[in-house]
């Protein structure tokens, strides 16, 4: 039973402050809910932490891995692990804000890095979920995942009726470490919402499922500033 530990952080490109500018006193509160989170998550007897977010393709990255937030017109490159020797492969968005949050704090486990396809069906996302669990070690997992974003006129995706709930419905289910309620996640509907952590959030369950026991959850924060739905939870076992 190797997962120990979990935390869902959002992934938006202006949690970075030199990204925000400006505006970056306006995710203040988000920002630290996620330092609260990732503390927490380093703090359990994990072996191994894994970033796990939403990619093109689903699978593992190996270290030397970099991220760029050049394509939000800040020239930062974010690694996978700090101290690698080159660029390395590619990190999608989610898990370069993953491991930008990792990098605010001093110590870590050695880290990897799984990517999923946002698009992934339920046999895919439970066979990765069961490579997660069978690792060998006490895996501490920290999710990036984004709810809906189609929370007012001035969304990304406009005003969807279907949004609030939807986005409520999650923020229970992370507070409550309720598996069921995100393995019943529709992929449709989350689609047609650009709710971009339906599939991590996924993994995550079937991960919890497949680790047994009882699970704690706790809601650190909730909040849409931008018409986007912006979670963060940490989870252990009971």
């Amino acid at each position: 039973m190797p997962l120990v530990a979990a935390a869902v952080c959002p992934h938006p490109p202006l949690l970075v402050p030199e990204v925000a500018g400006s505006a970056a006193p306006e995710l203040d509160e988000l920002r630290a809910a996620c330092d609260t989170a990732v503390r927490r998550l380093l703090a359990t007897d994990s072996d191994i932490l894994v970033l796990l977010g939403t990619g093109p393709v689903t699978g593992p990255i190996r270290t030397p891995a970099t991220g760029s937030l050049q394509p939000w017109g800040v020239d930062l490159d974010v690694p996978l692990a700090p101290g690698q020797p080159d660029r390395g492969a590619v990190l999608p968005l989610s898990l370069t804000i993953g491991a930008w949050l990792l990098a605010r704090h001093d110590t870590a486990p050695p880290v990897t890095a799984v990517q999923v396809a946002a698009d992934a069906g339920p046999a895919e996302l439970s066979a990765l979920a069961d490579e997660v669990d069978a690792a060998a070690e006490r895996v501490a997992l920290l999710v990036l995942g984004d709810g809906s974003a189609c929370r007012g006129e001035k969304s990304p995706g406009y005003d969807d009726a279907r949004a609030l709930p939807y986005d409520r419905g999650v923020a229970a289910a992370l507070a409550d470490a309720d598996l069921d309620v995100l393995l019943d996640l529709d992929p449709v509907v989350s689609t047609e919402l650009k709710a971009a952590g339906r599939a991590p959030w996924q993994v995550l369950a079937g991960a919890a499922r497949a680790a047994g026991g009882e699970w704690r959850g706790e809601l650190l924060h909730d909040s849409a500033p931008y018409g986007v739905a912006y979670f963060v939870a940490s989870w252990e076992r009971g």
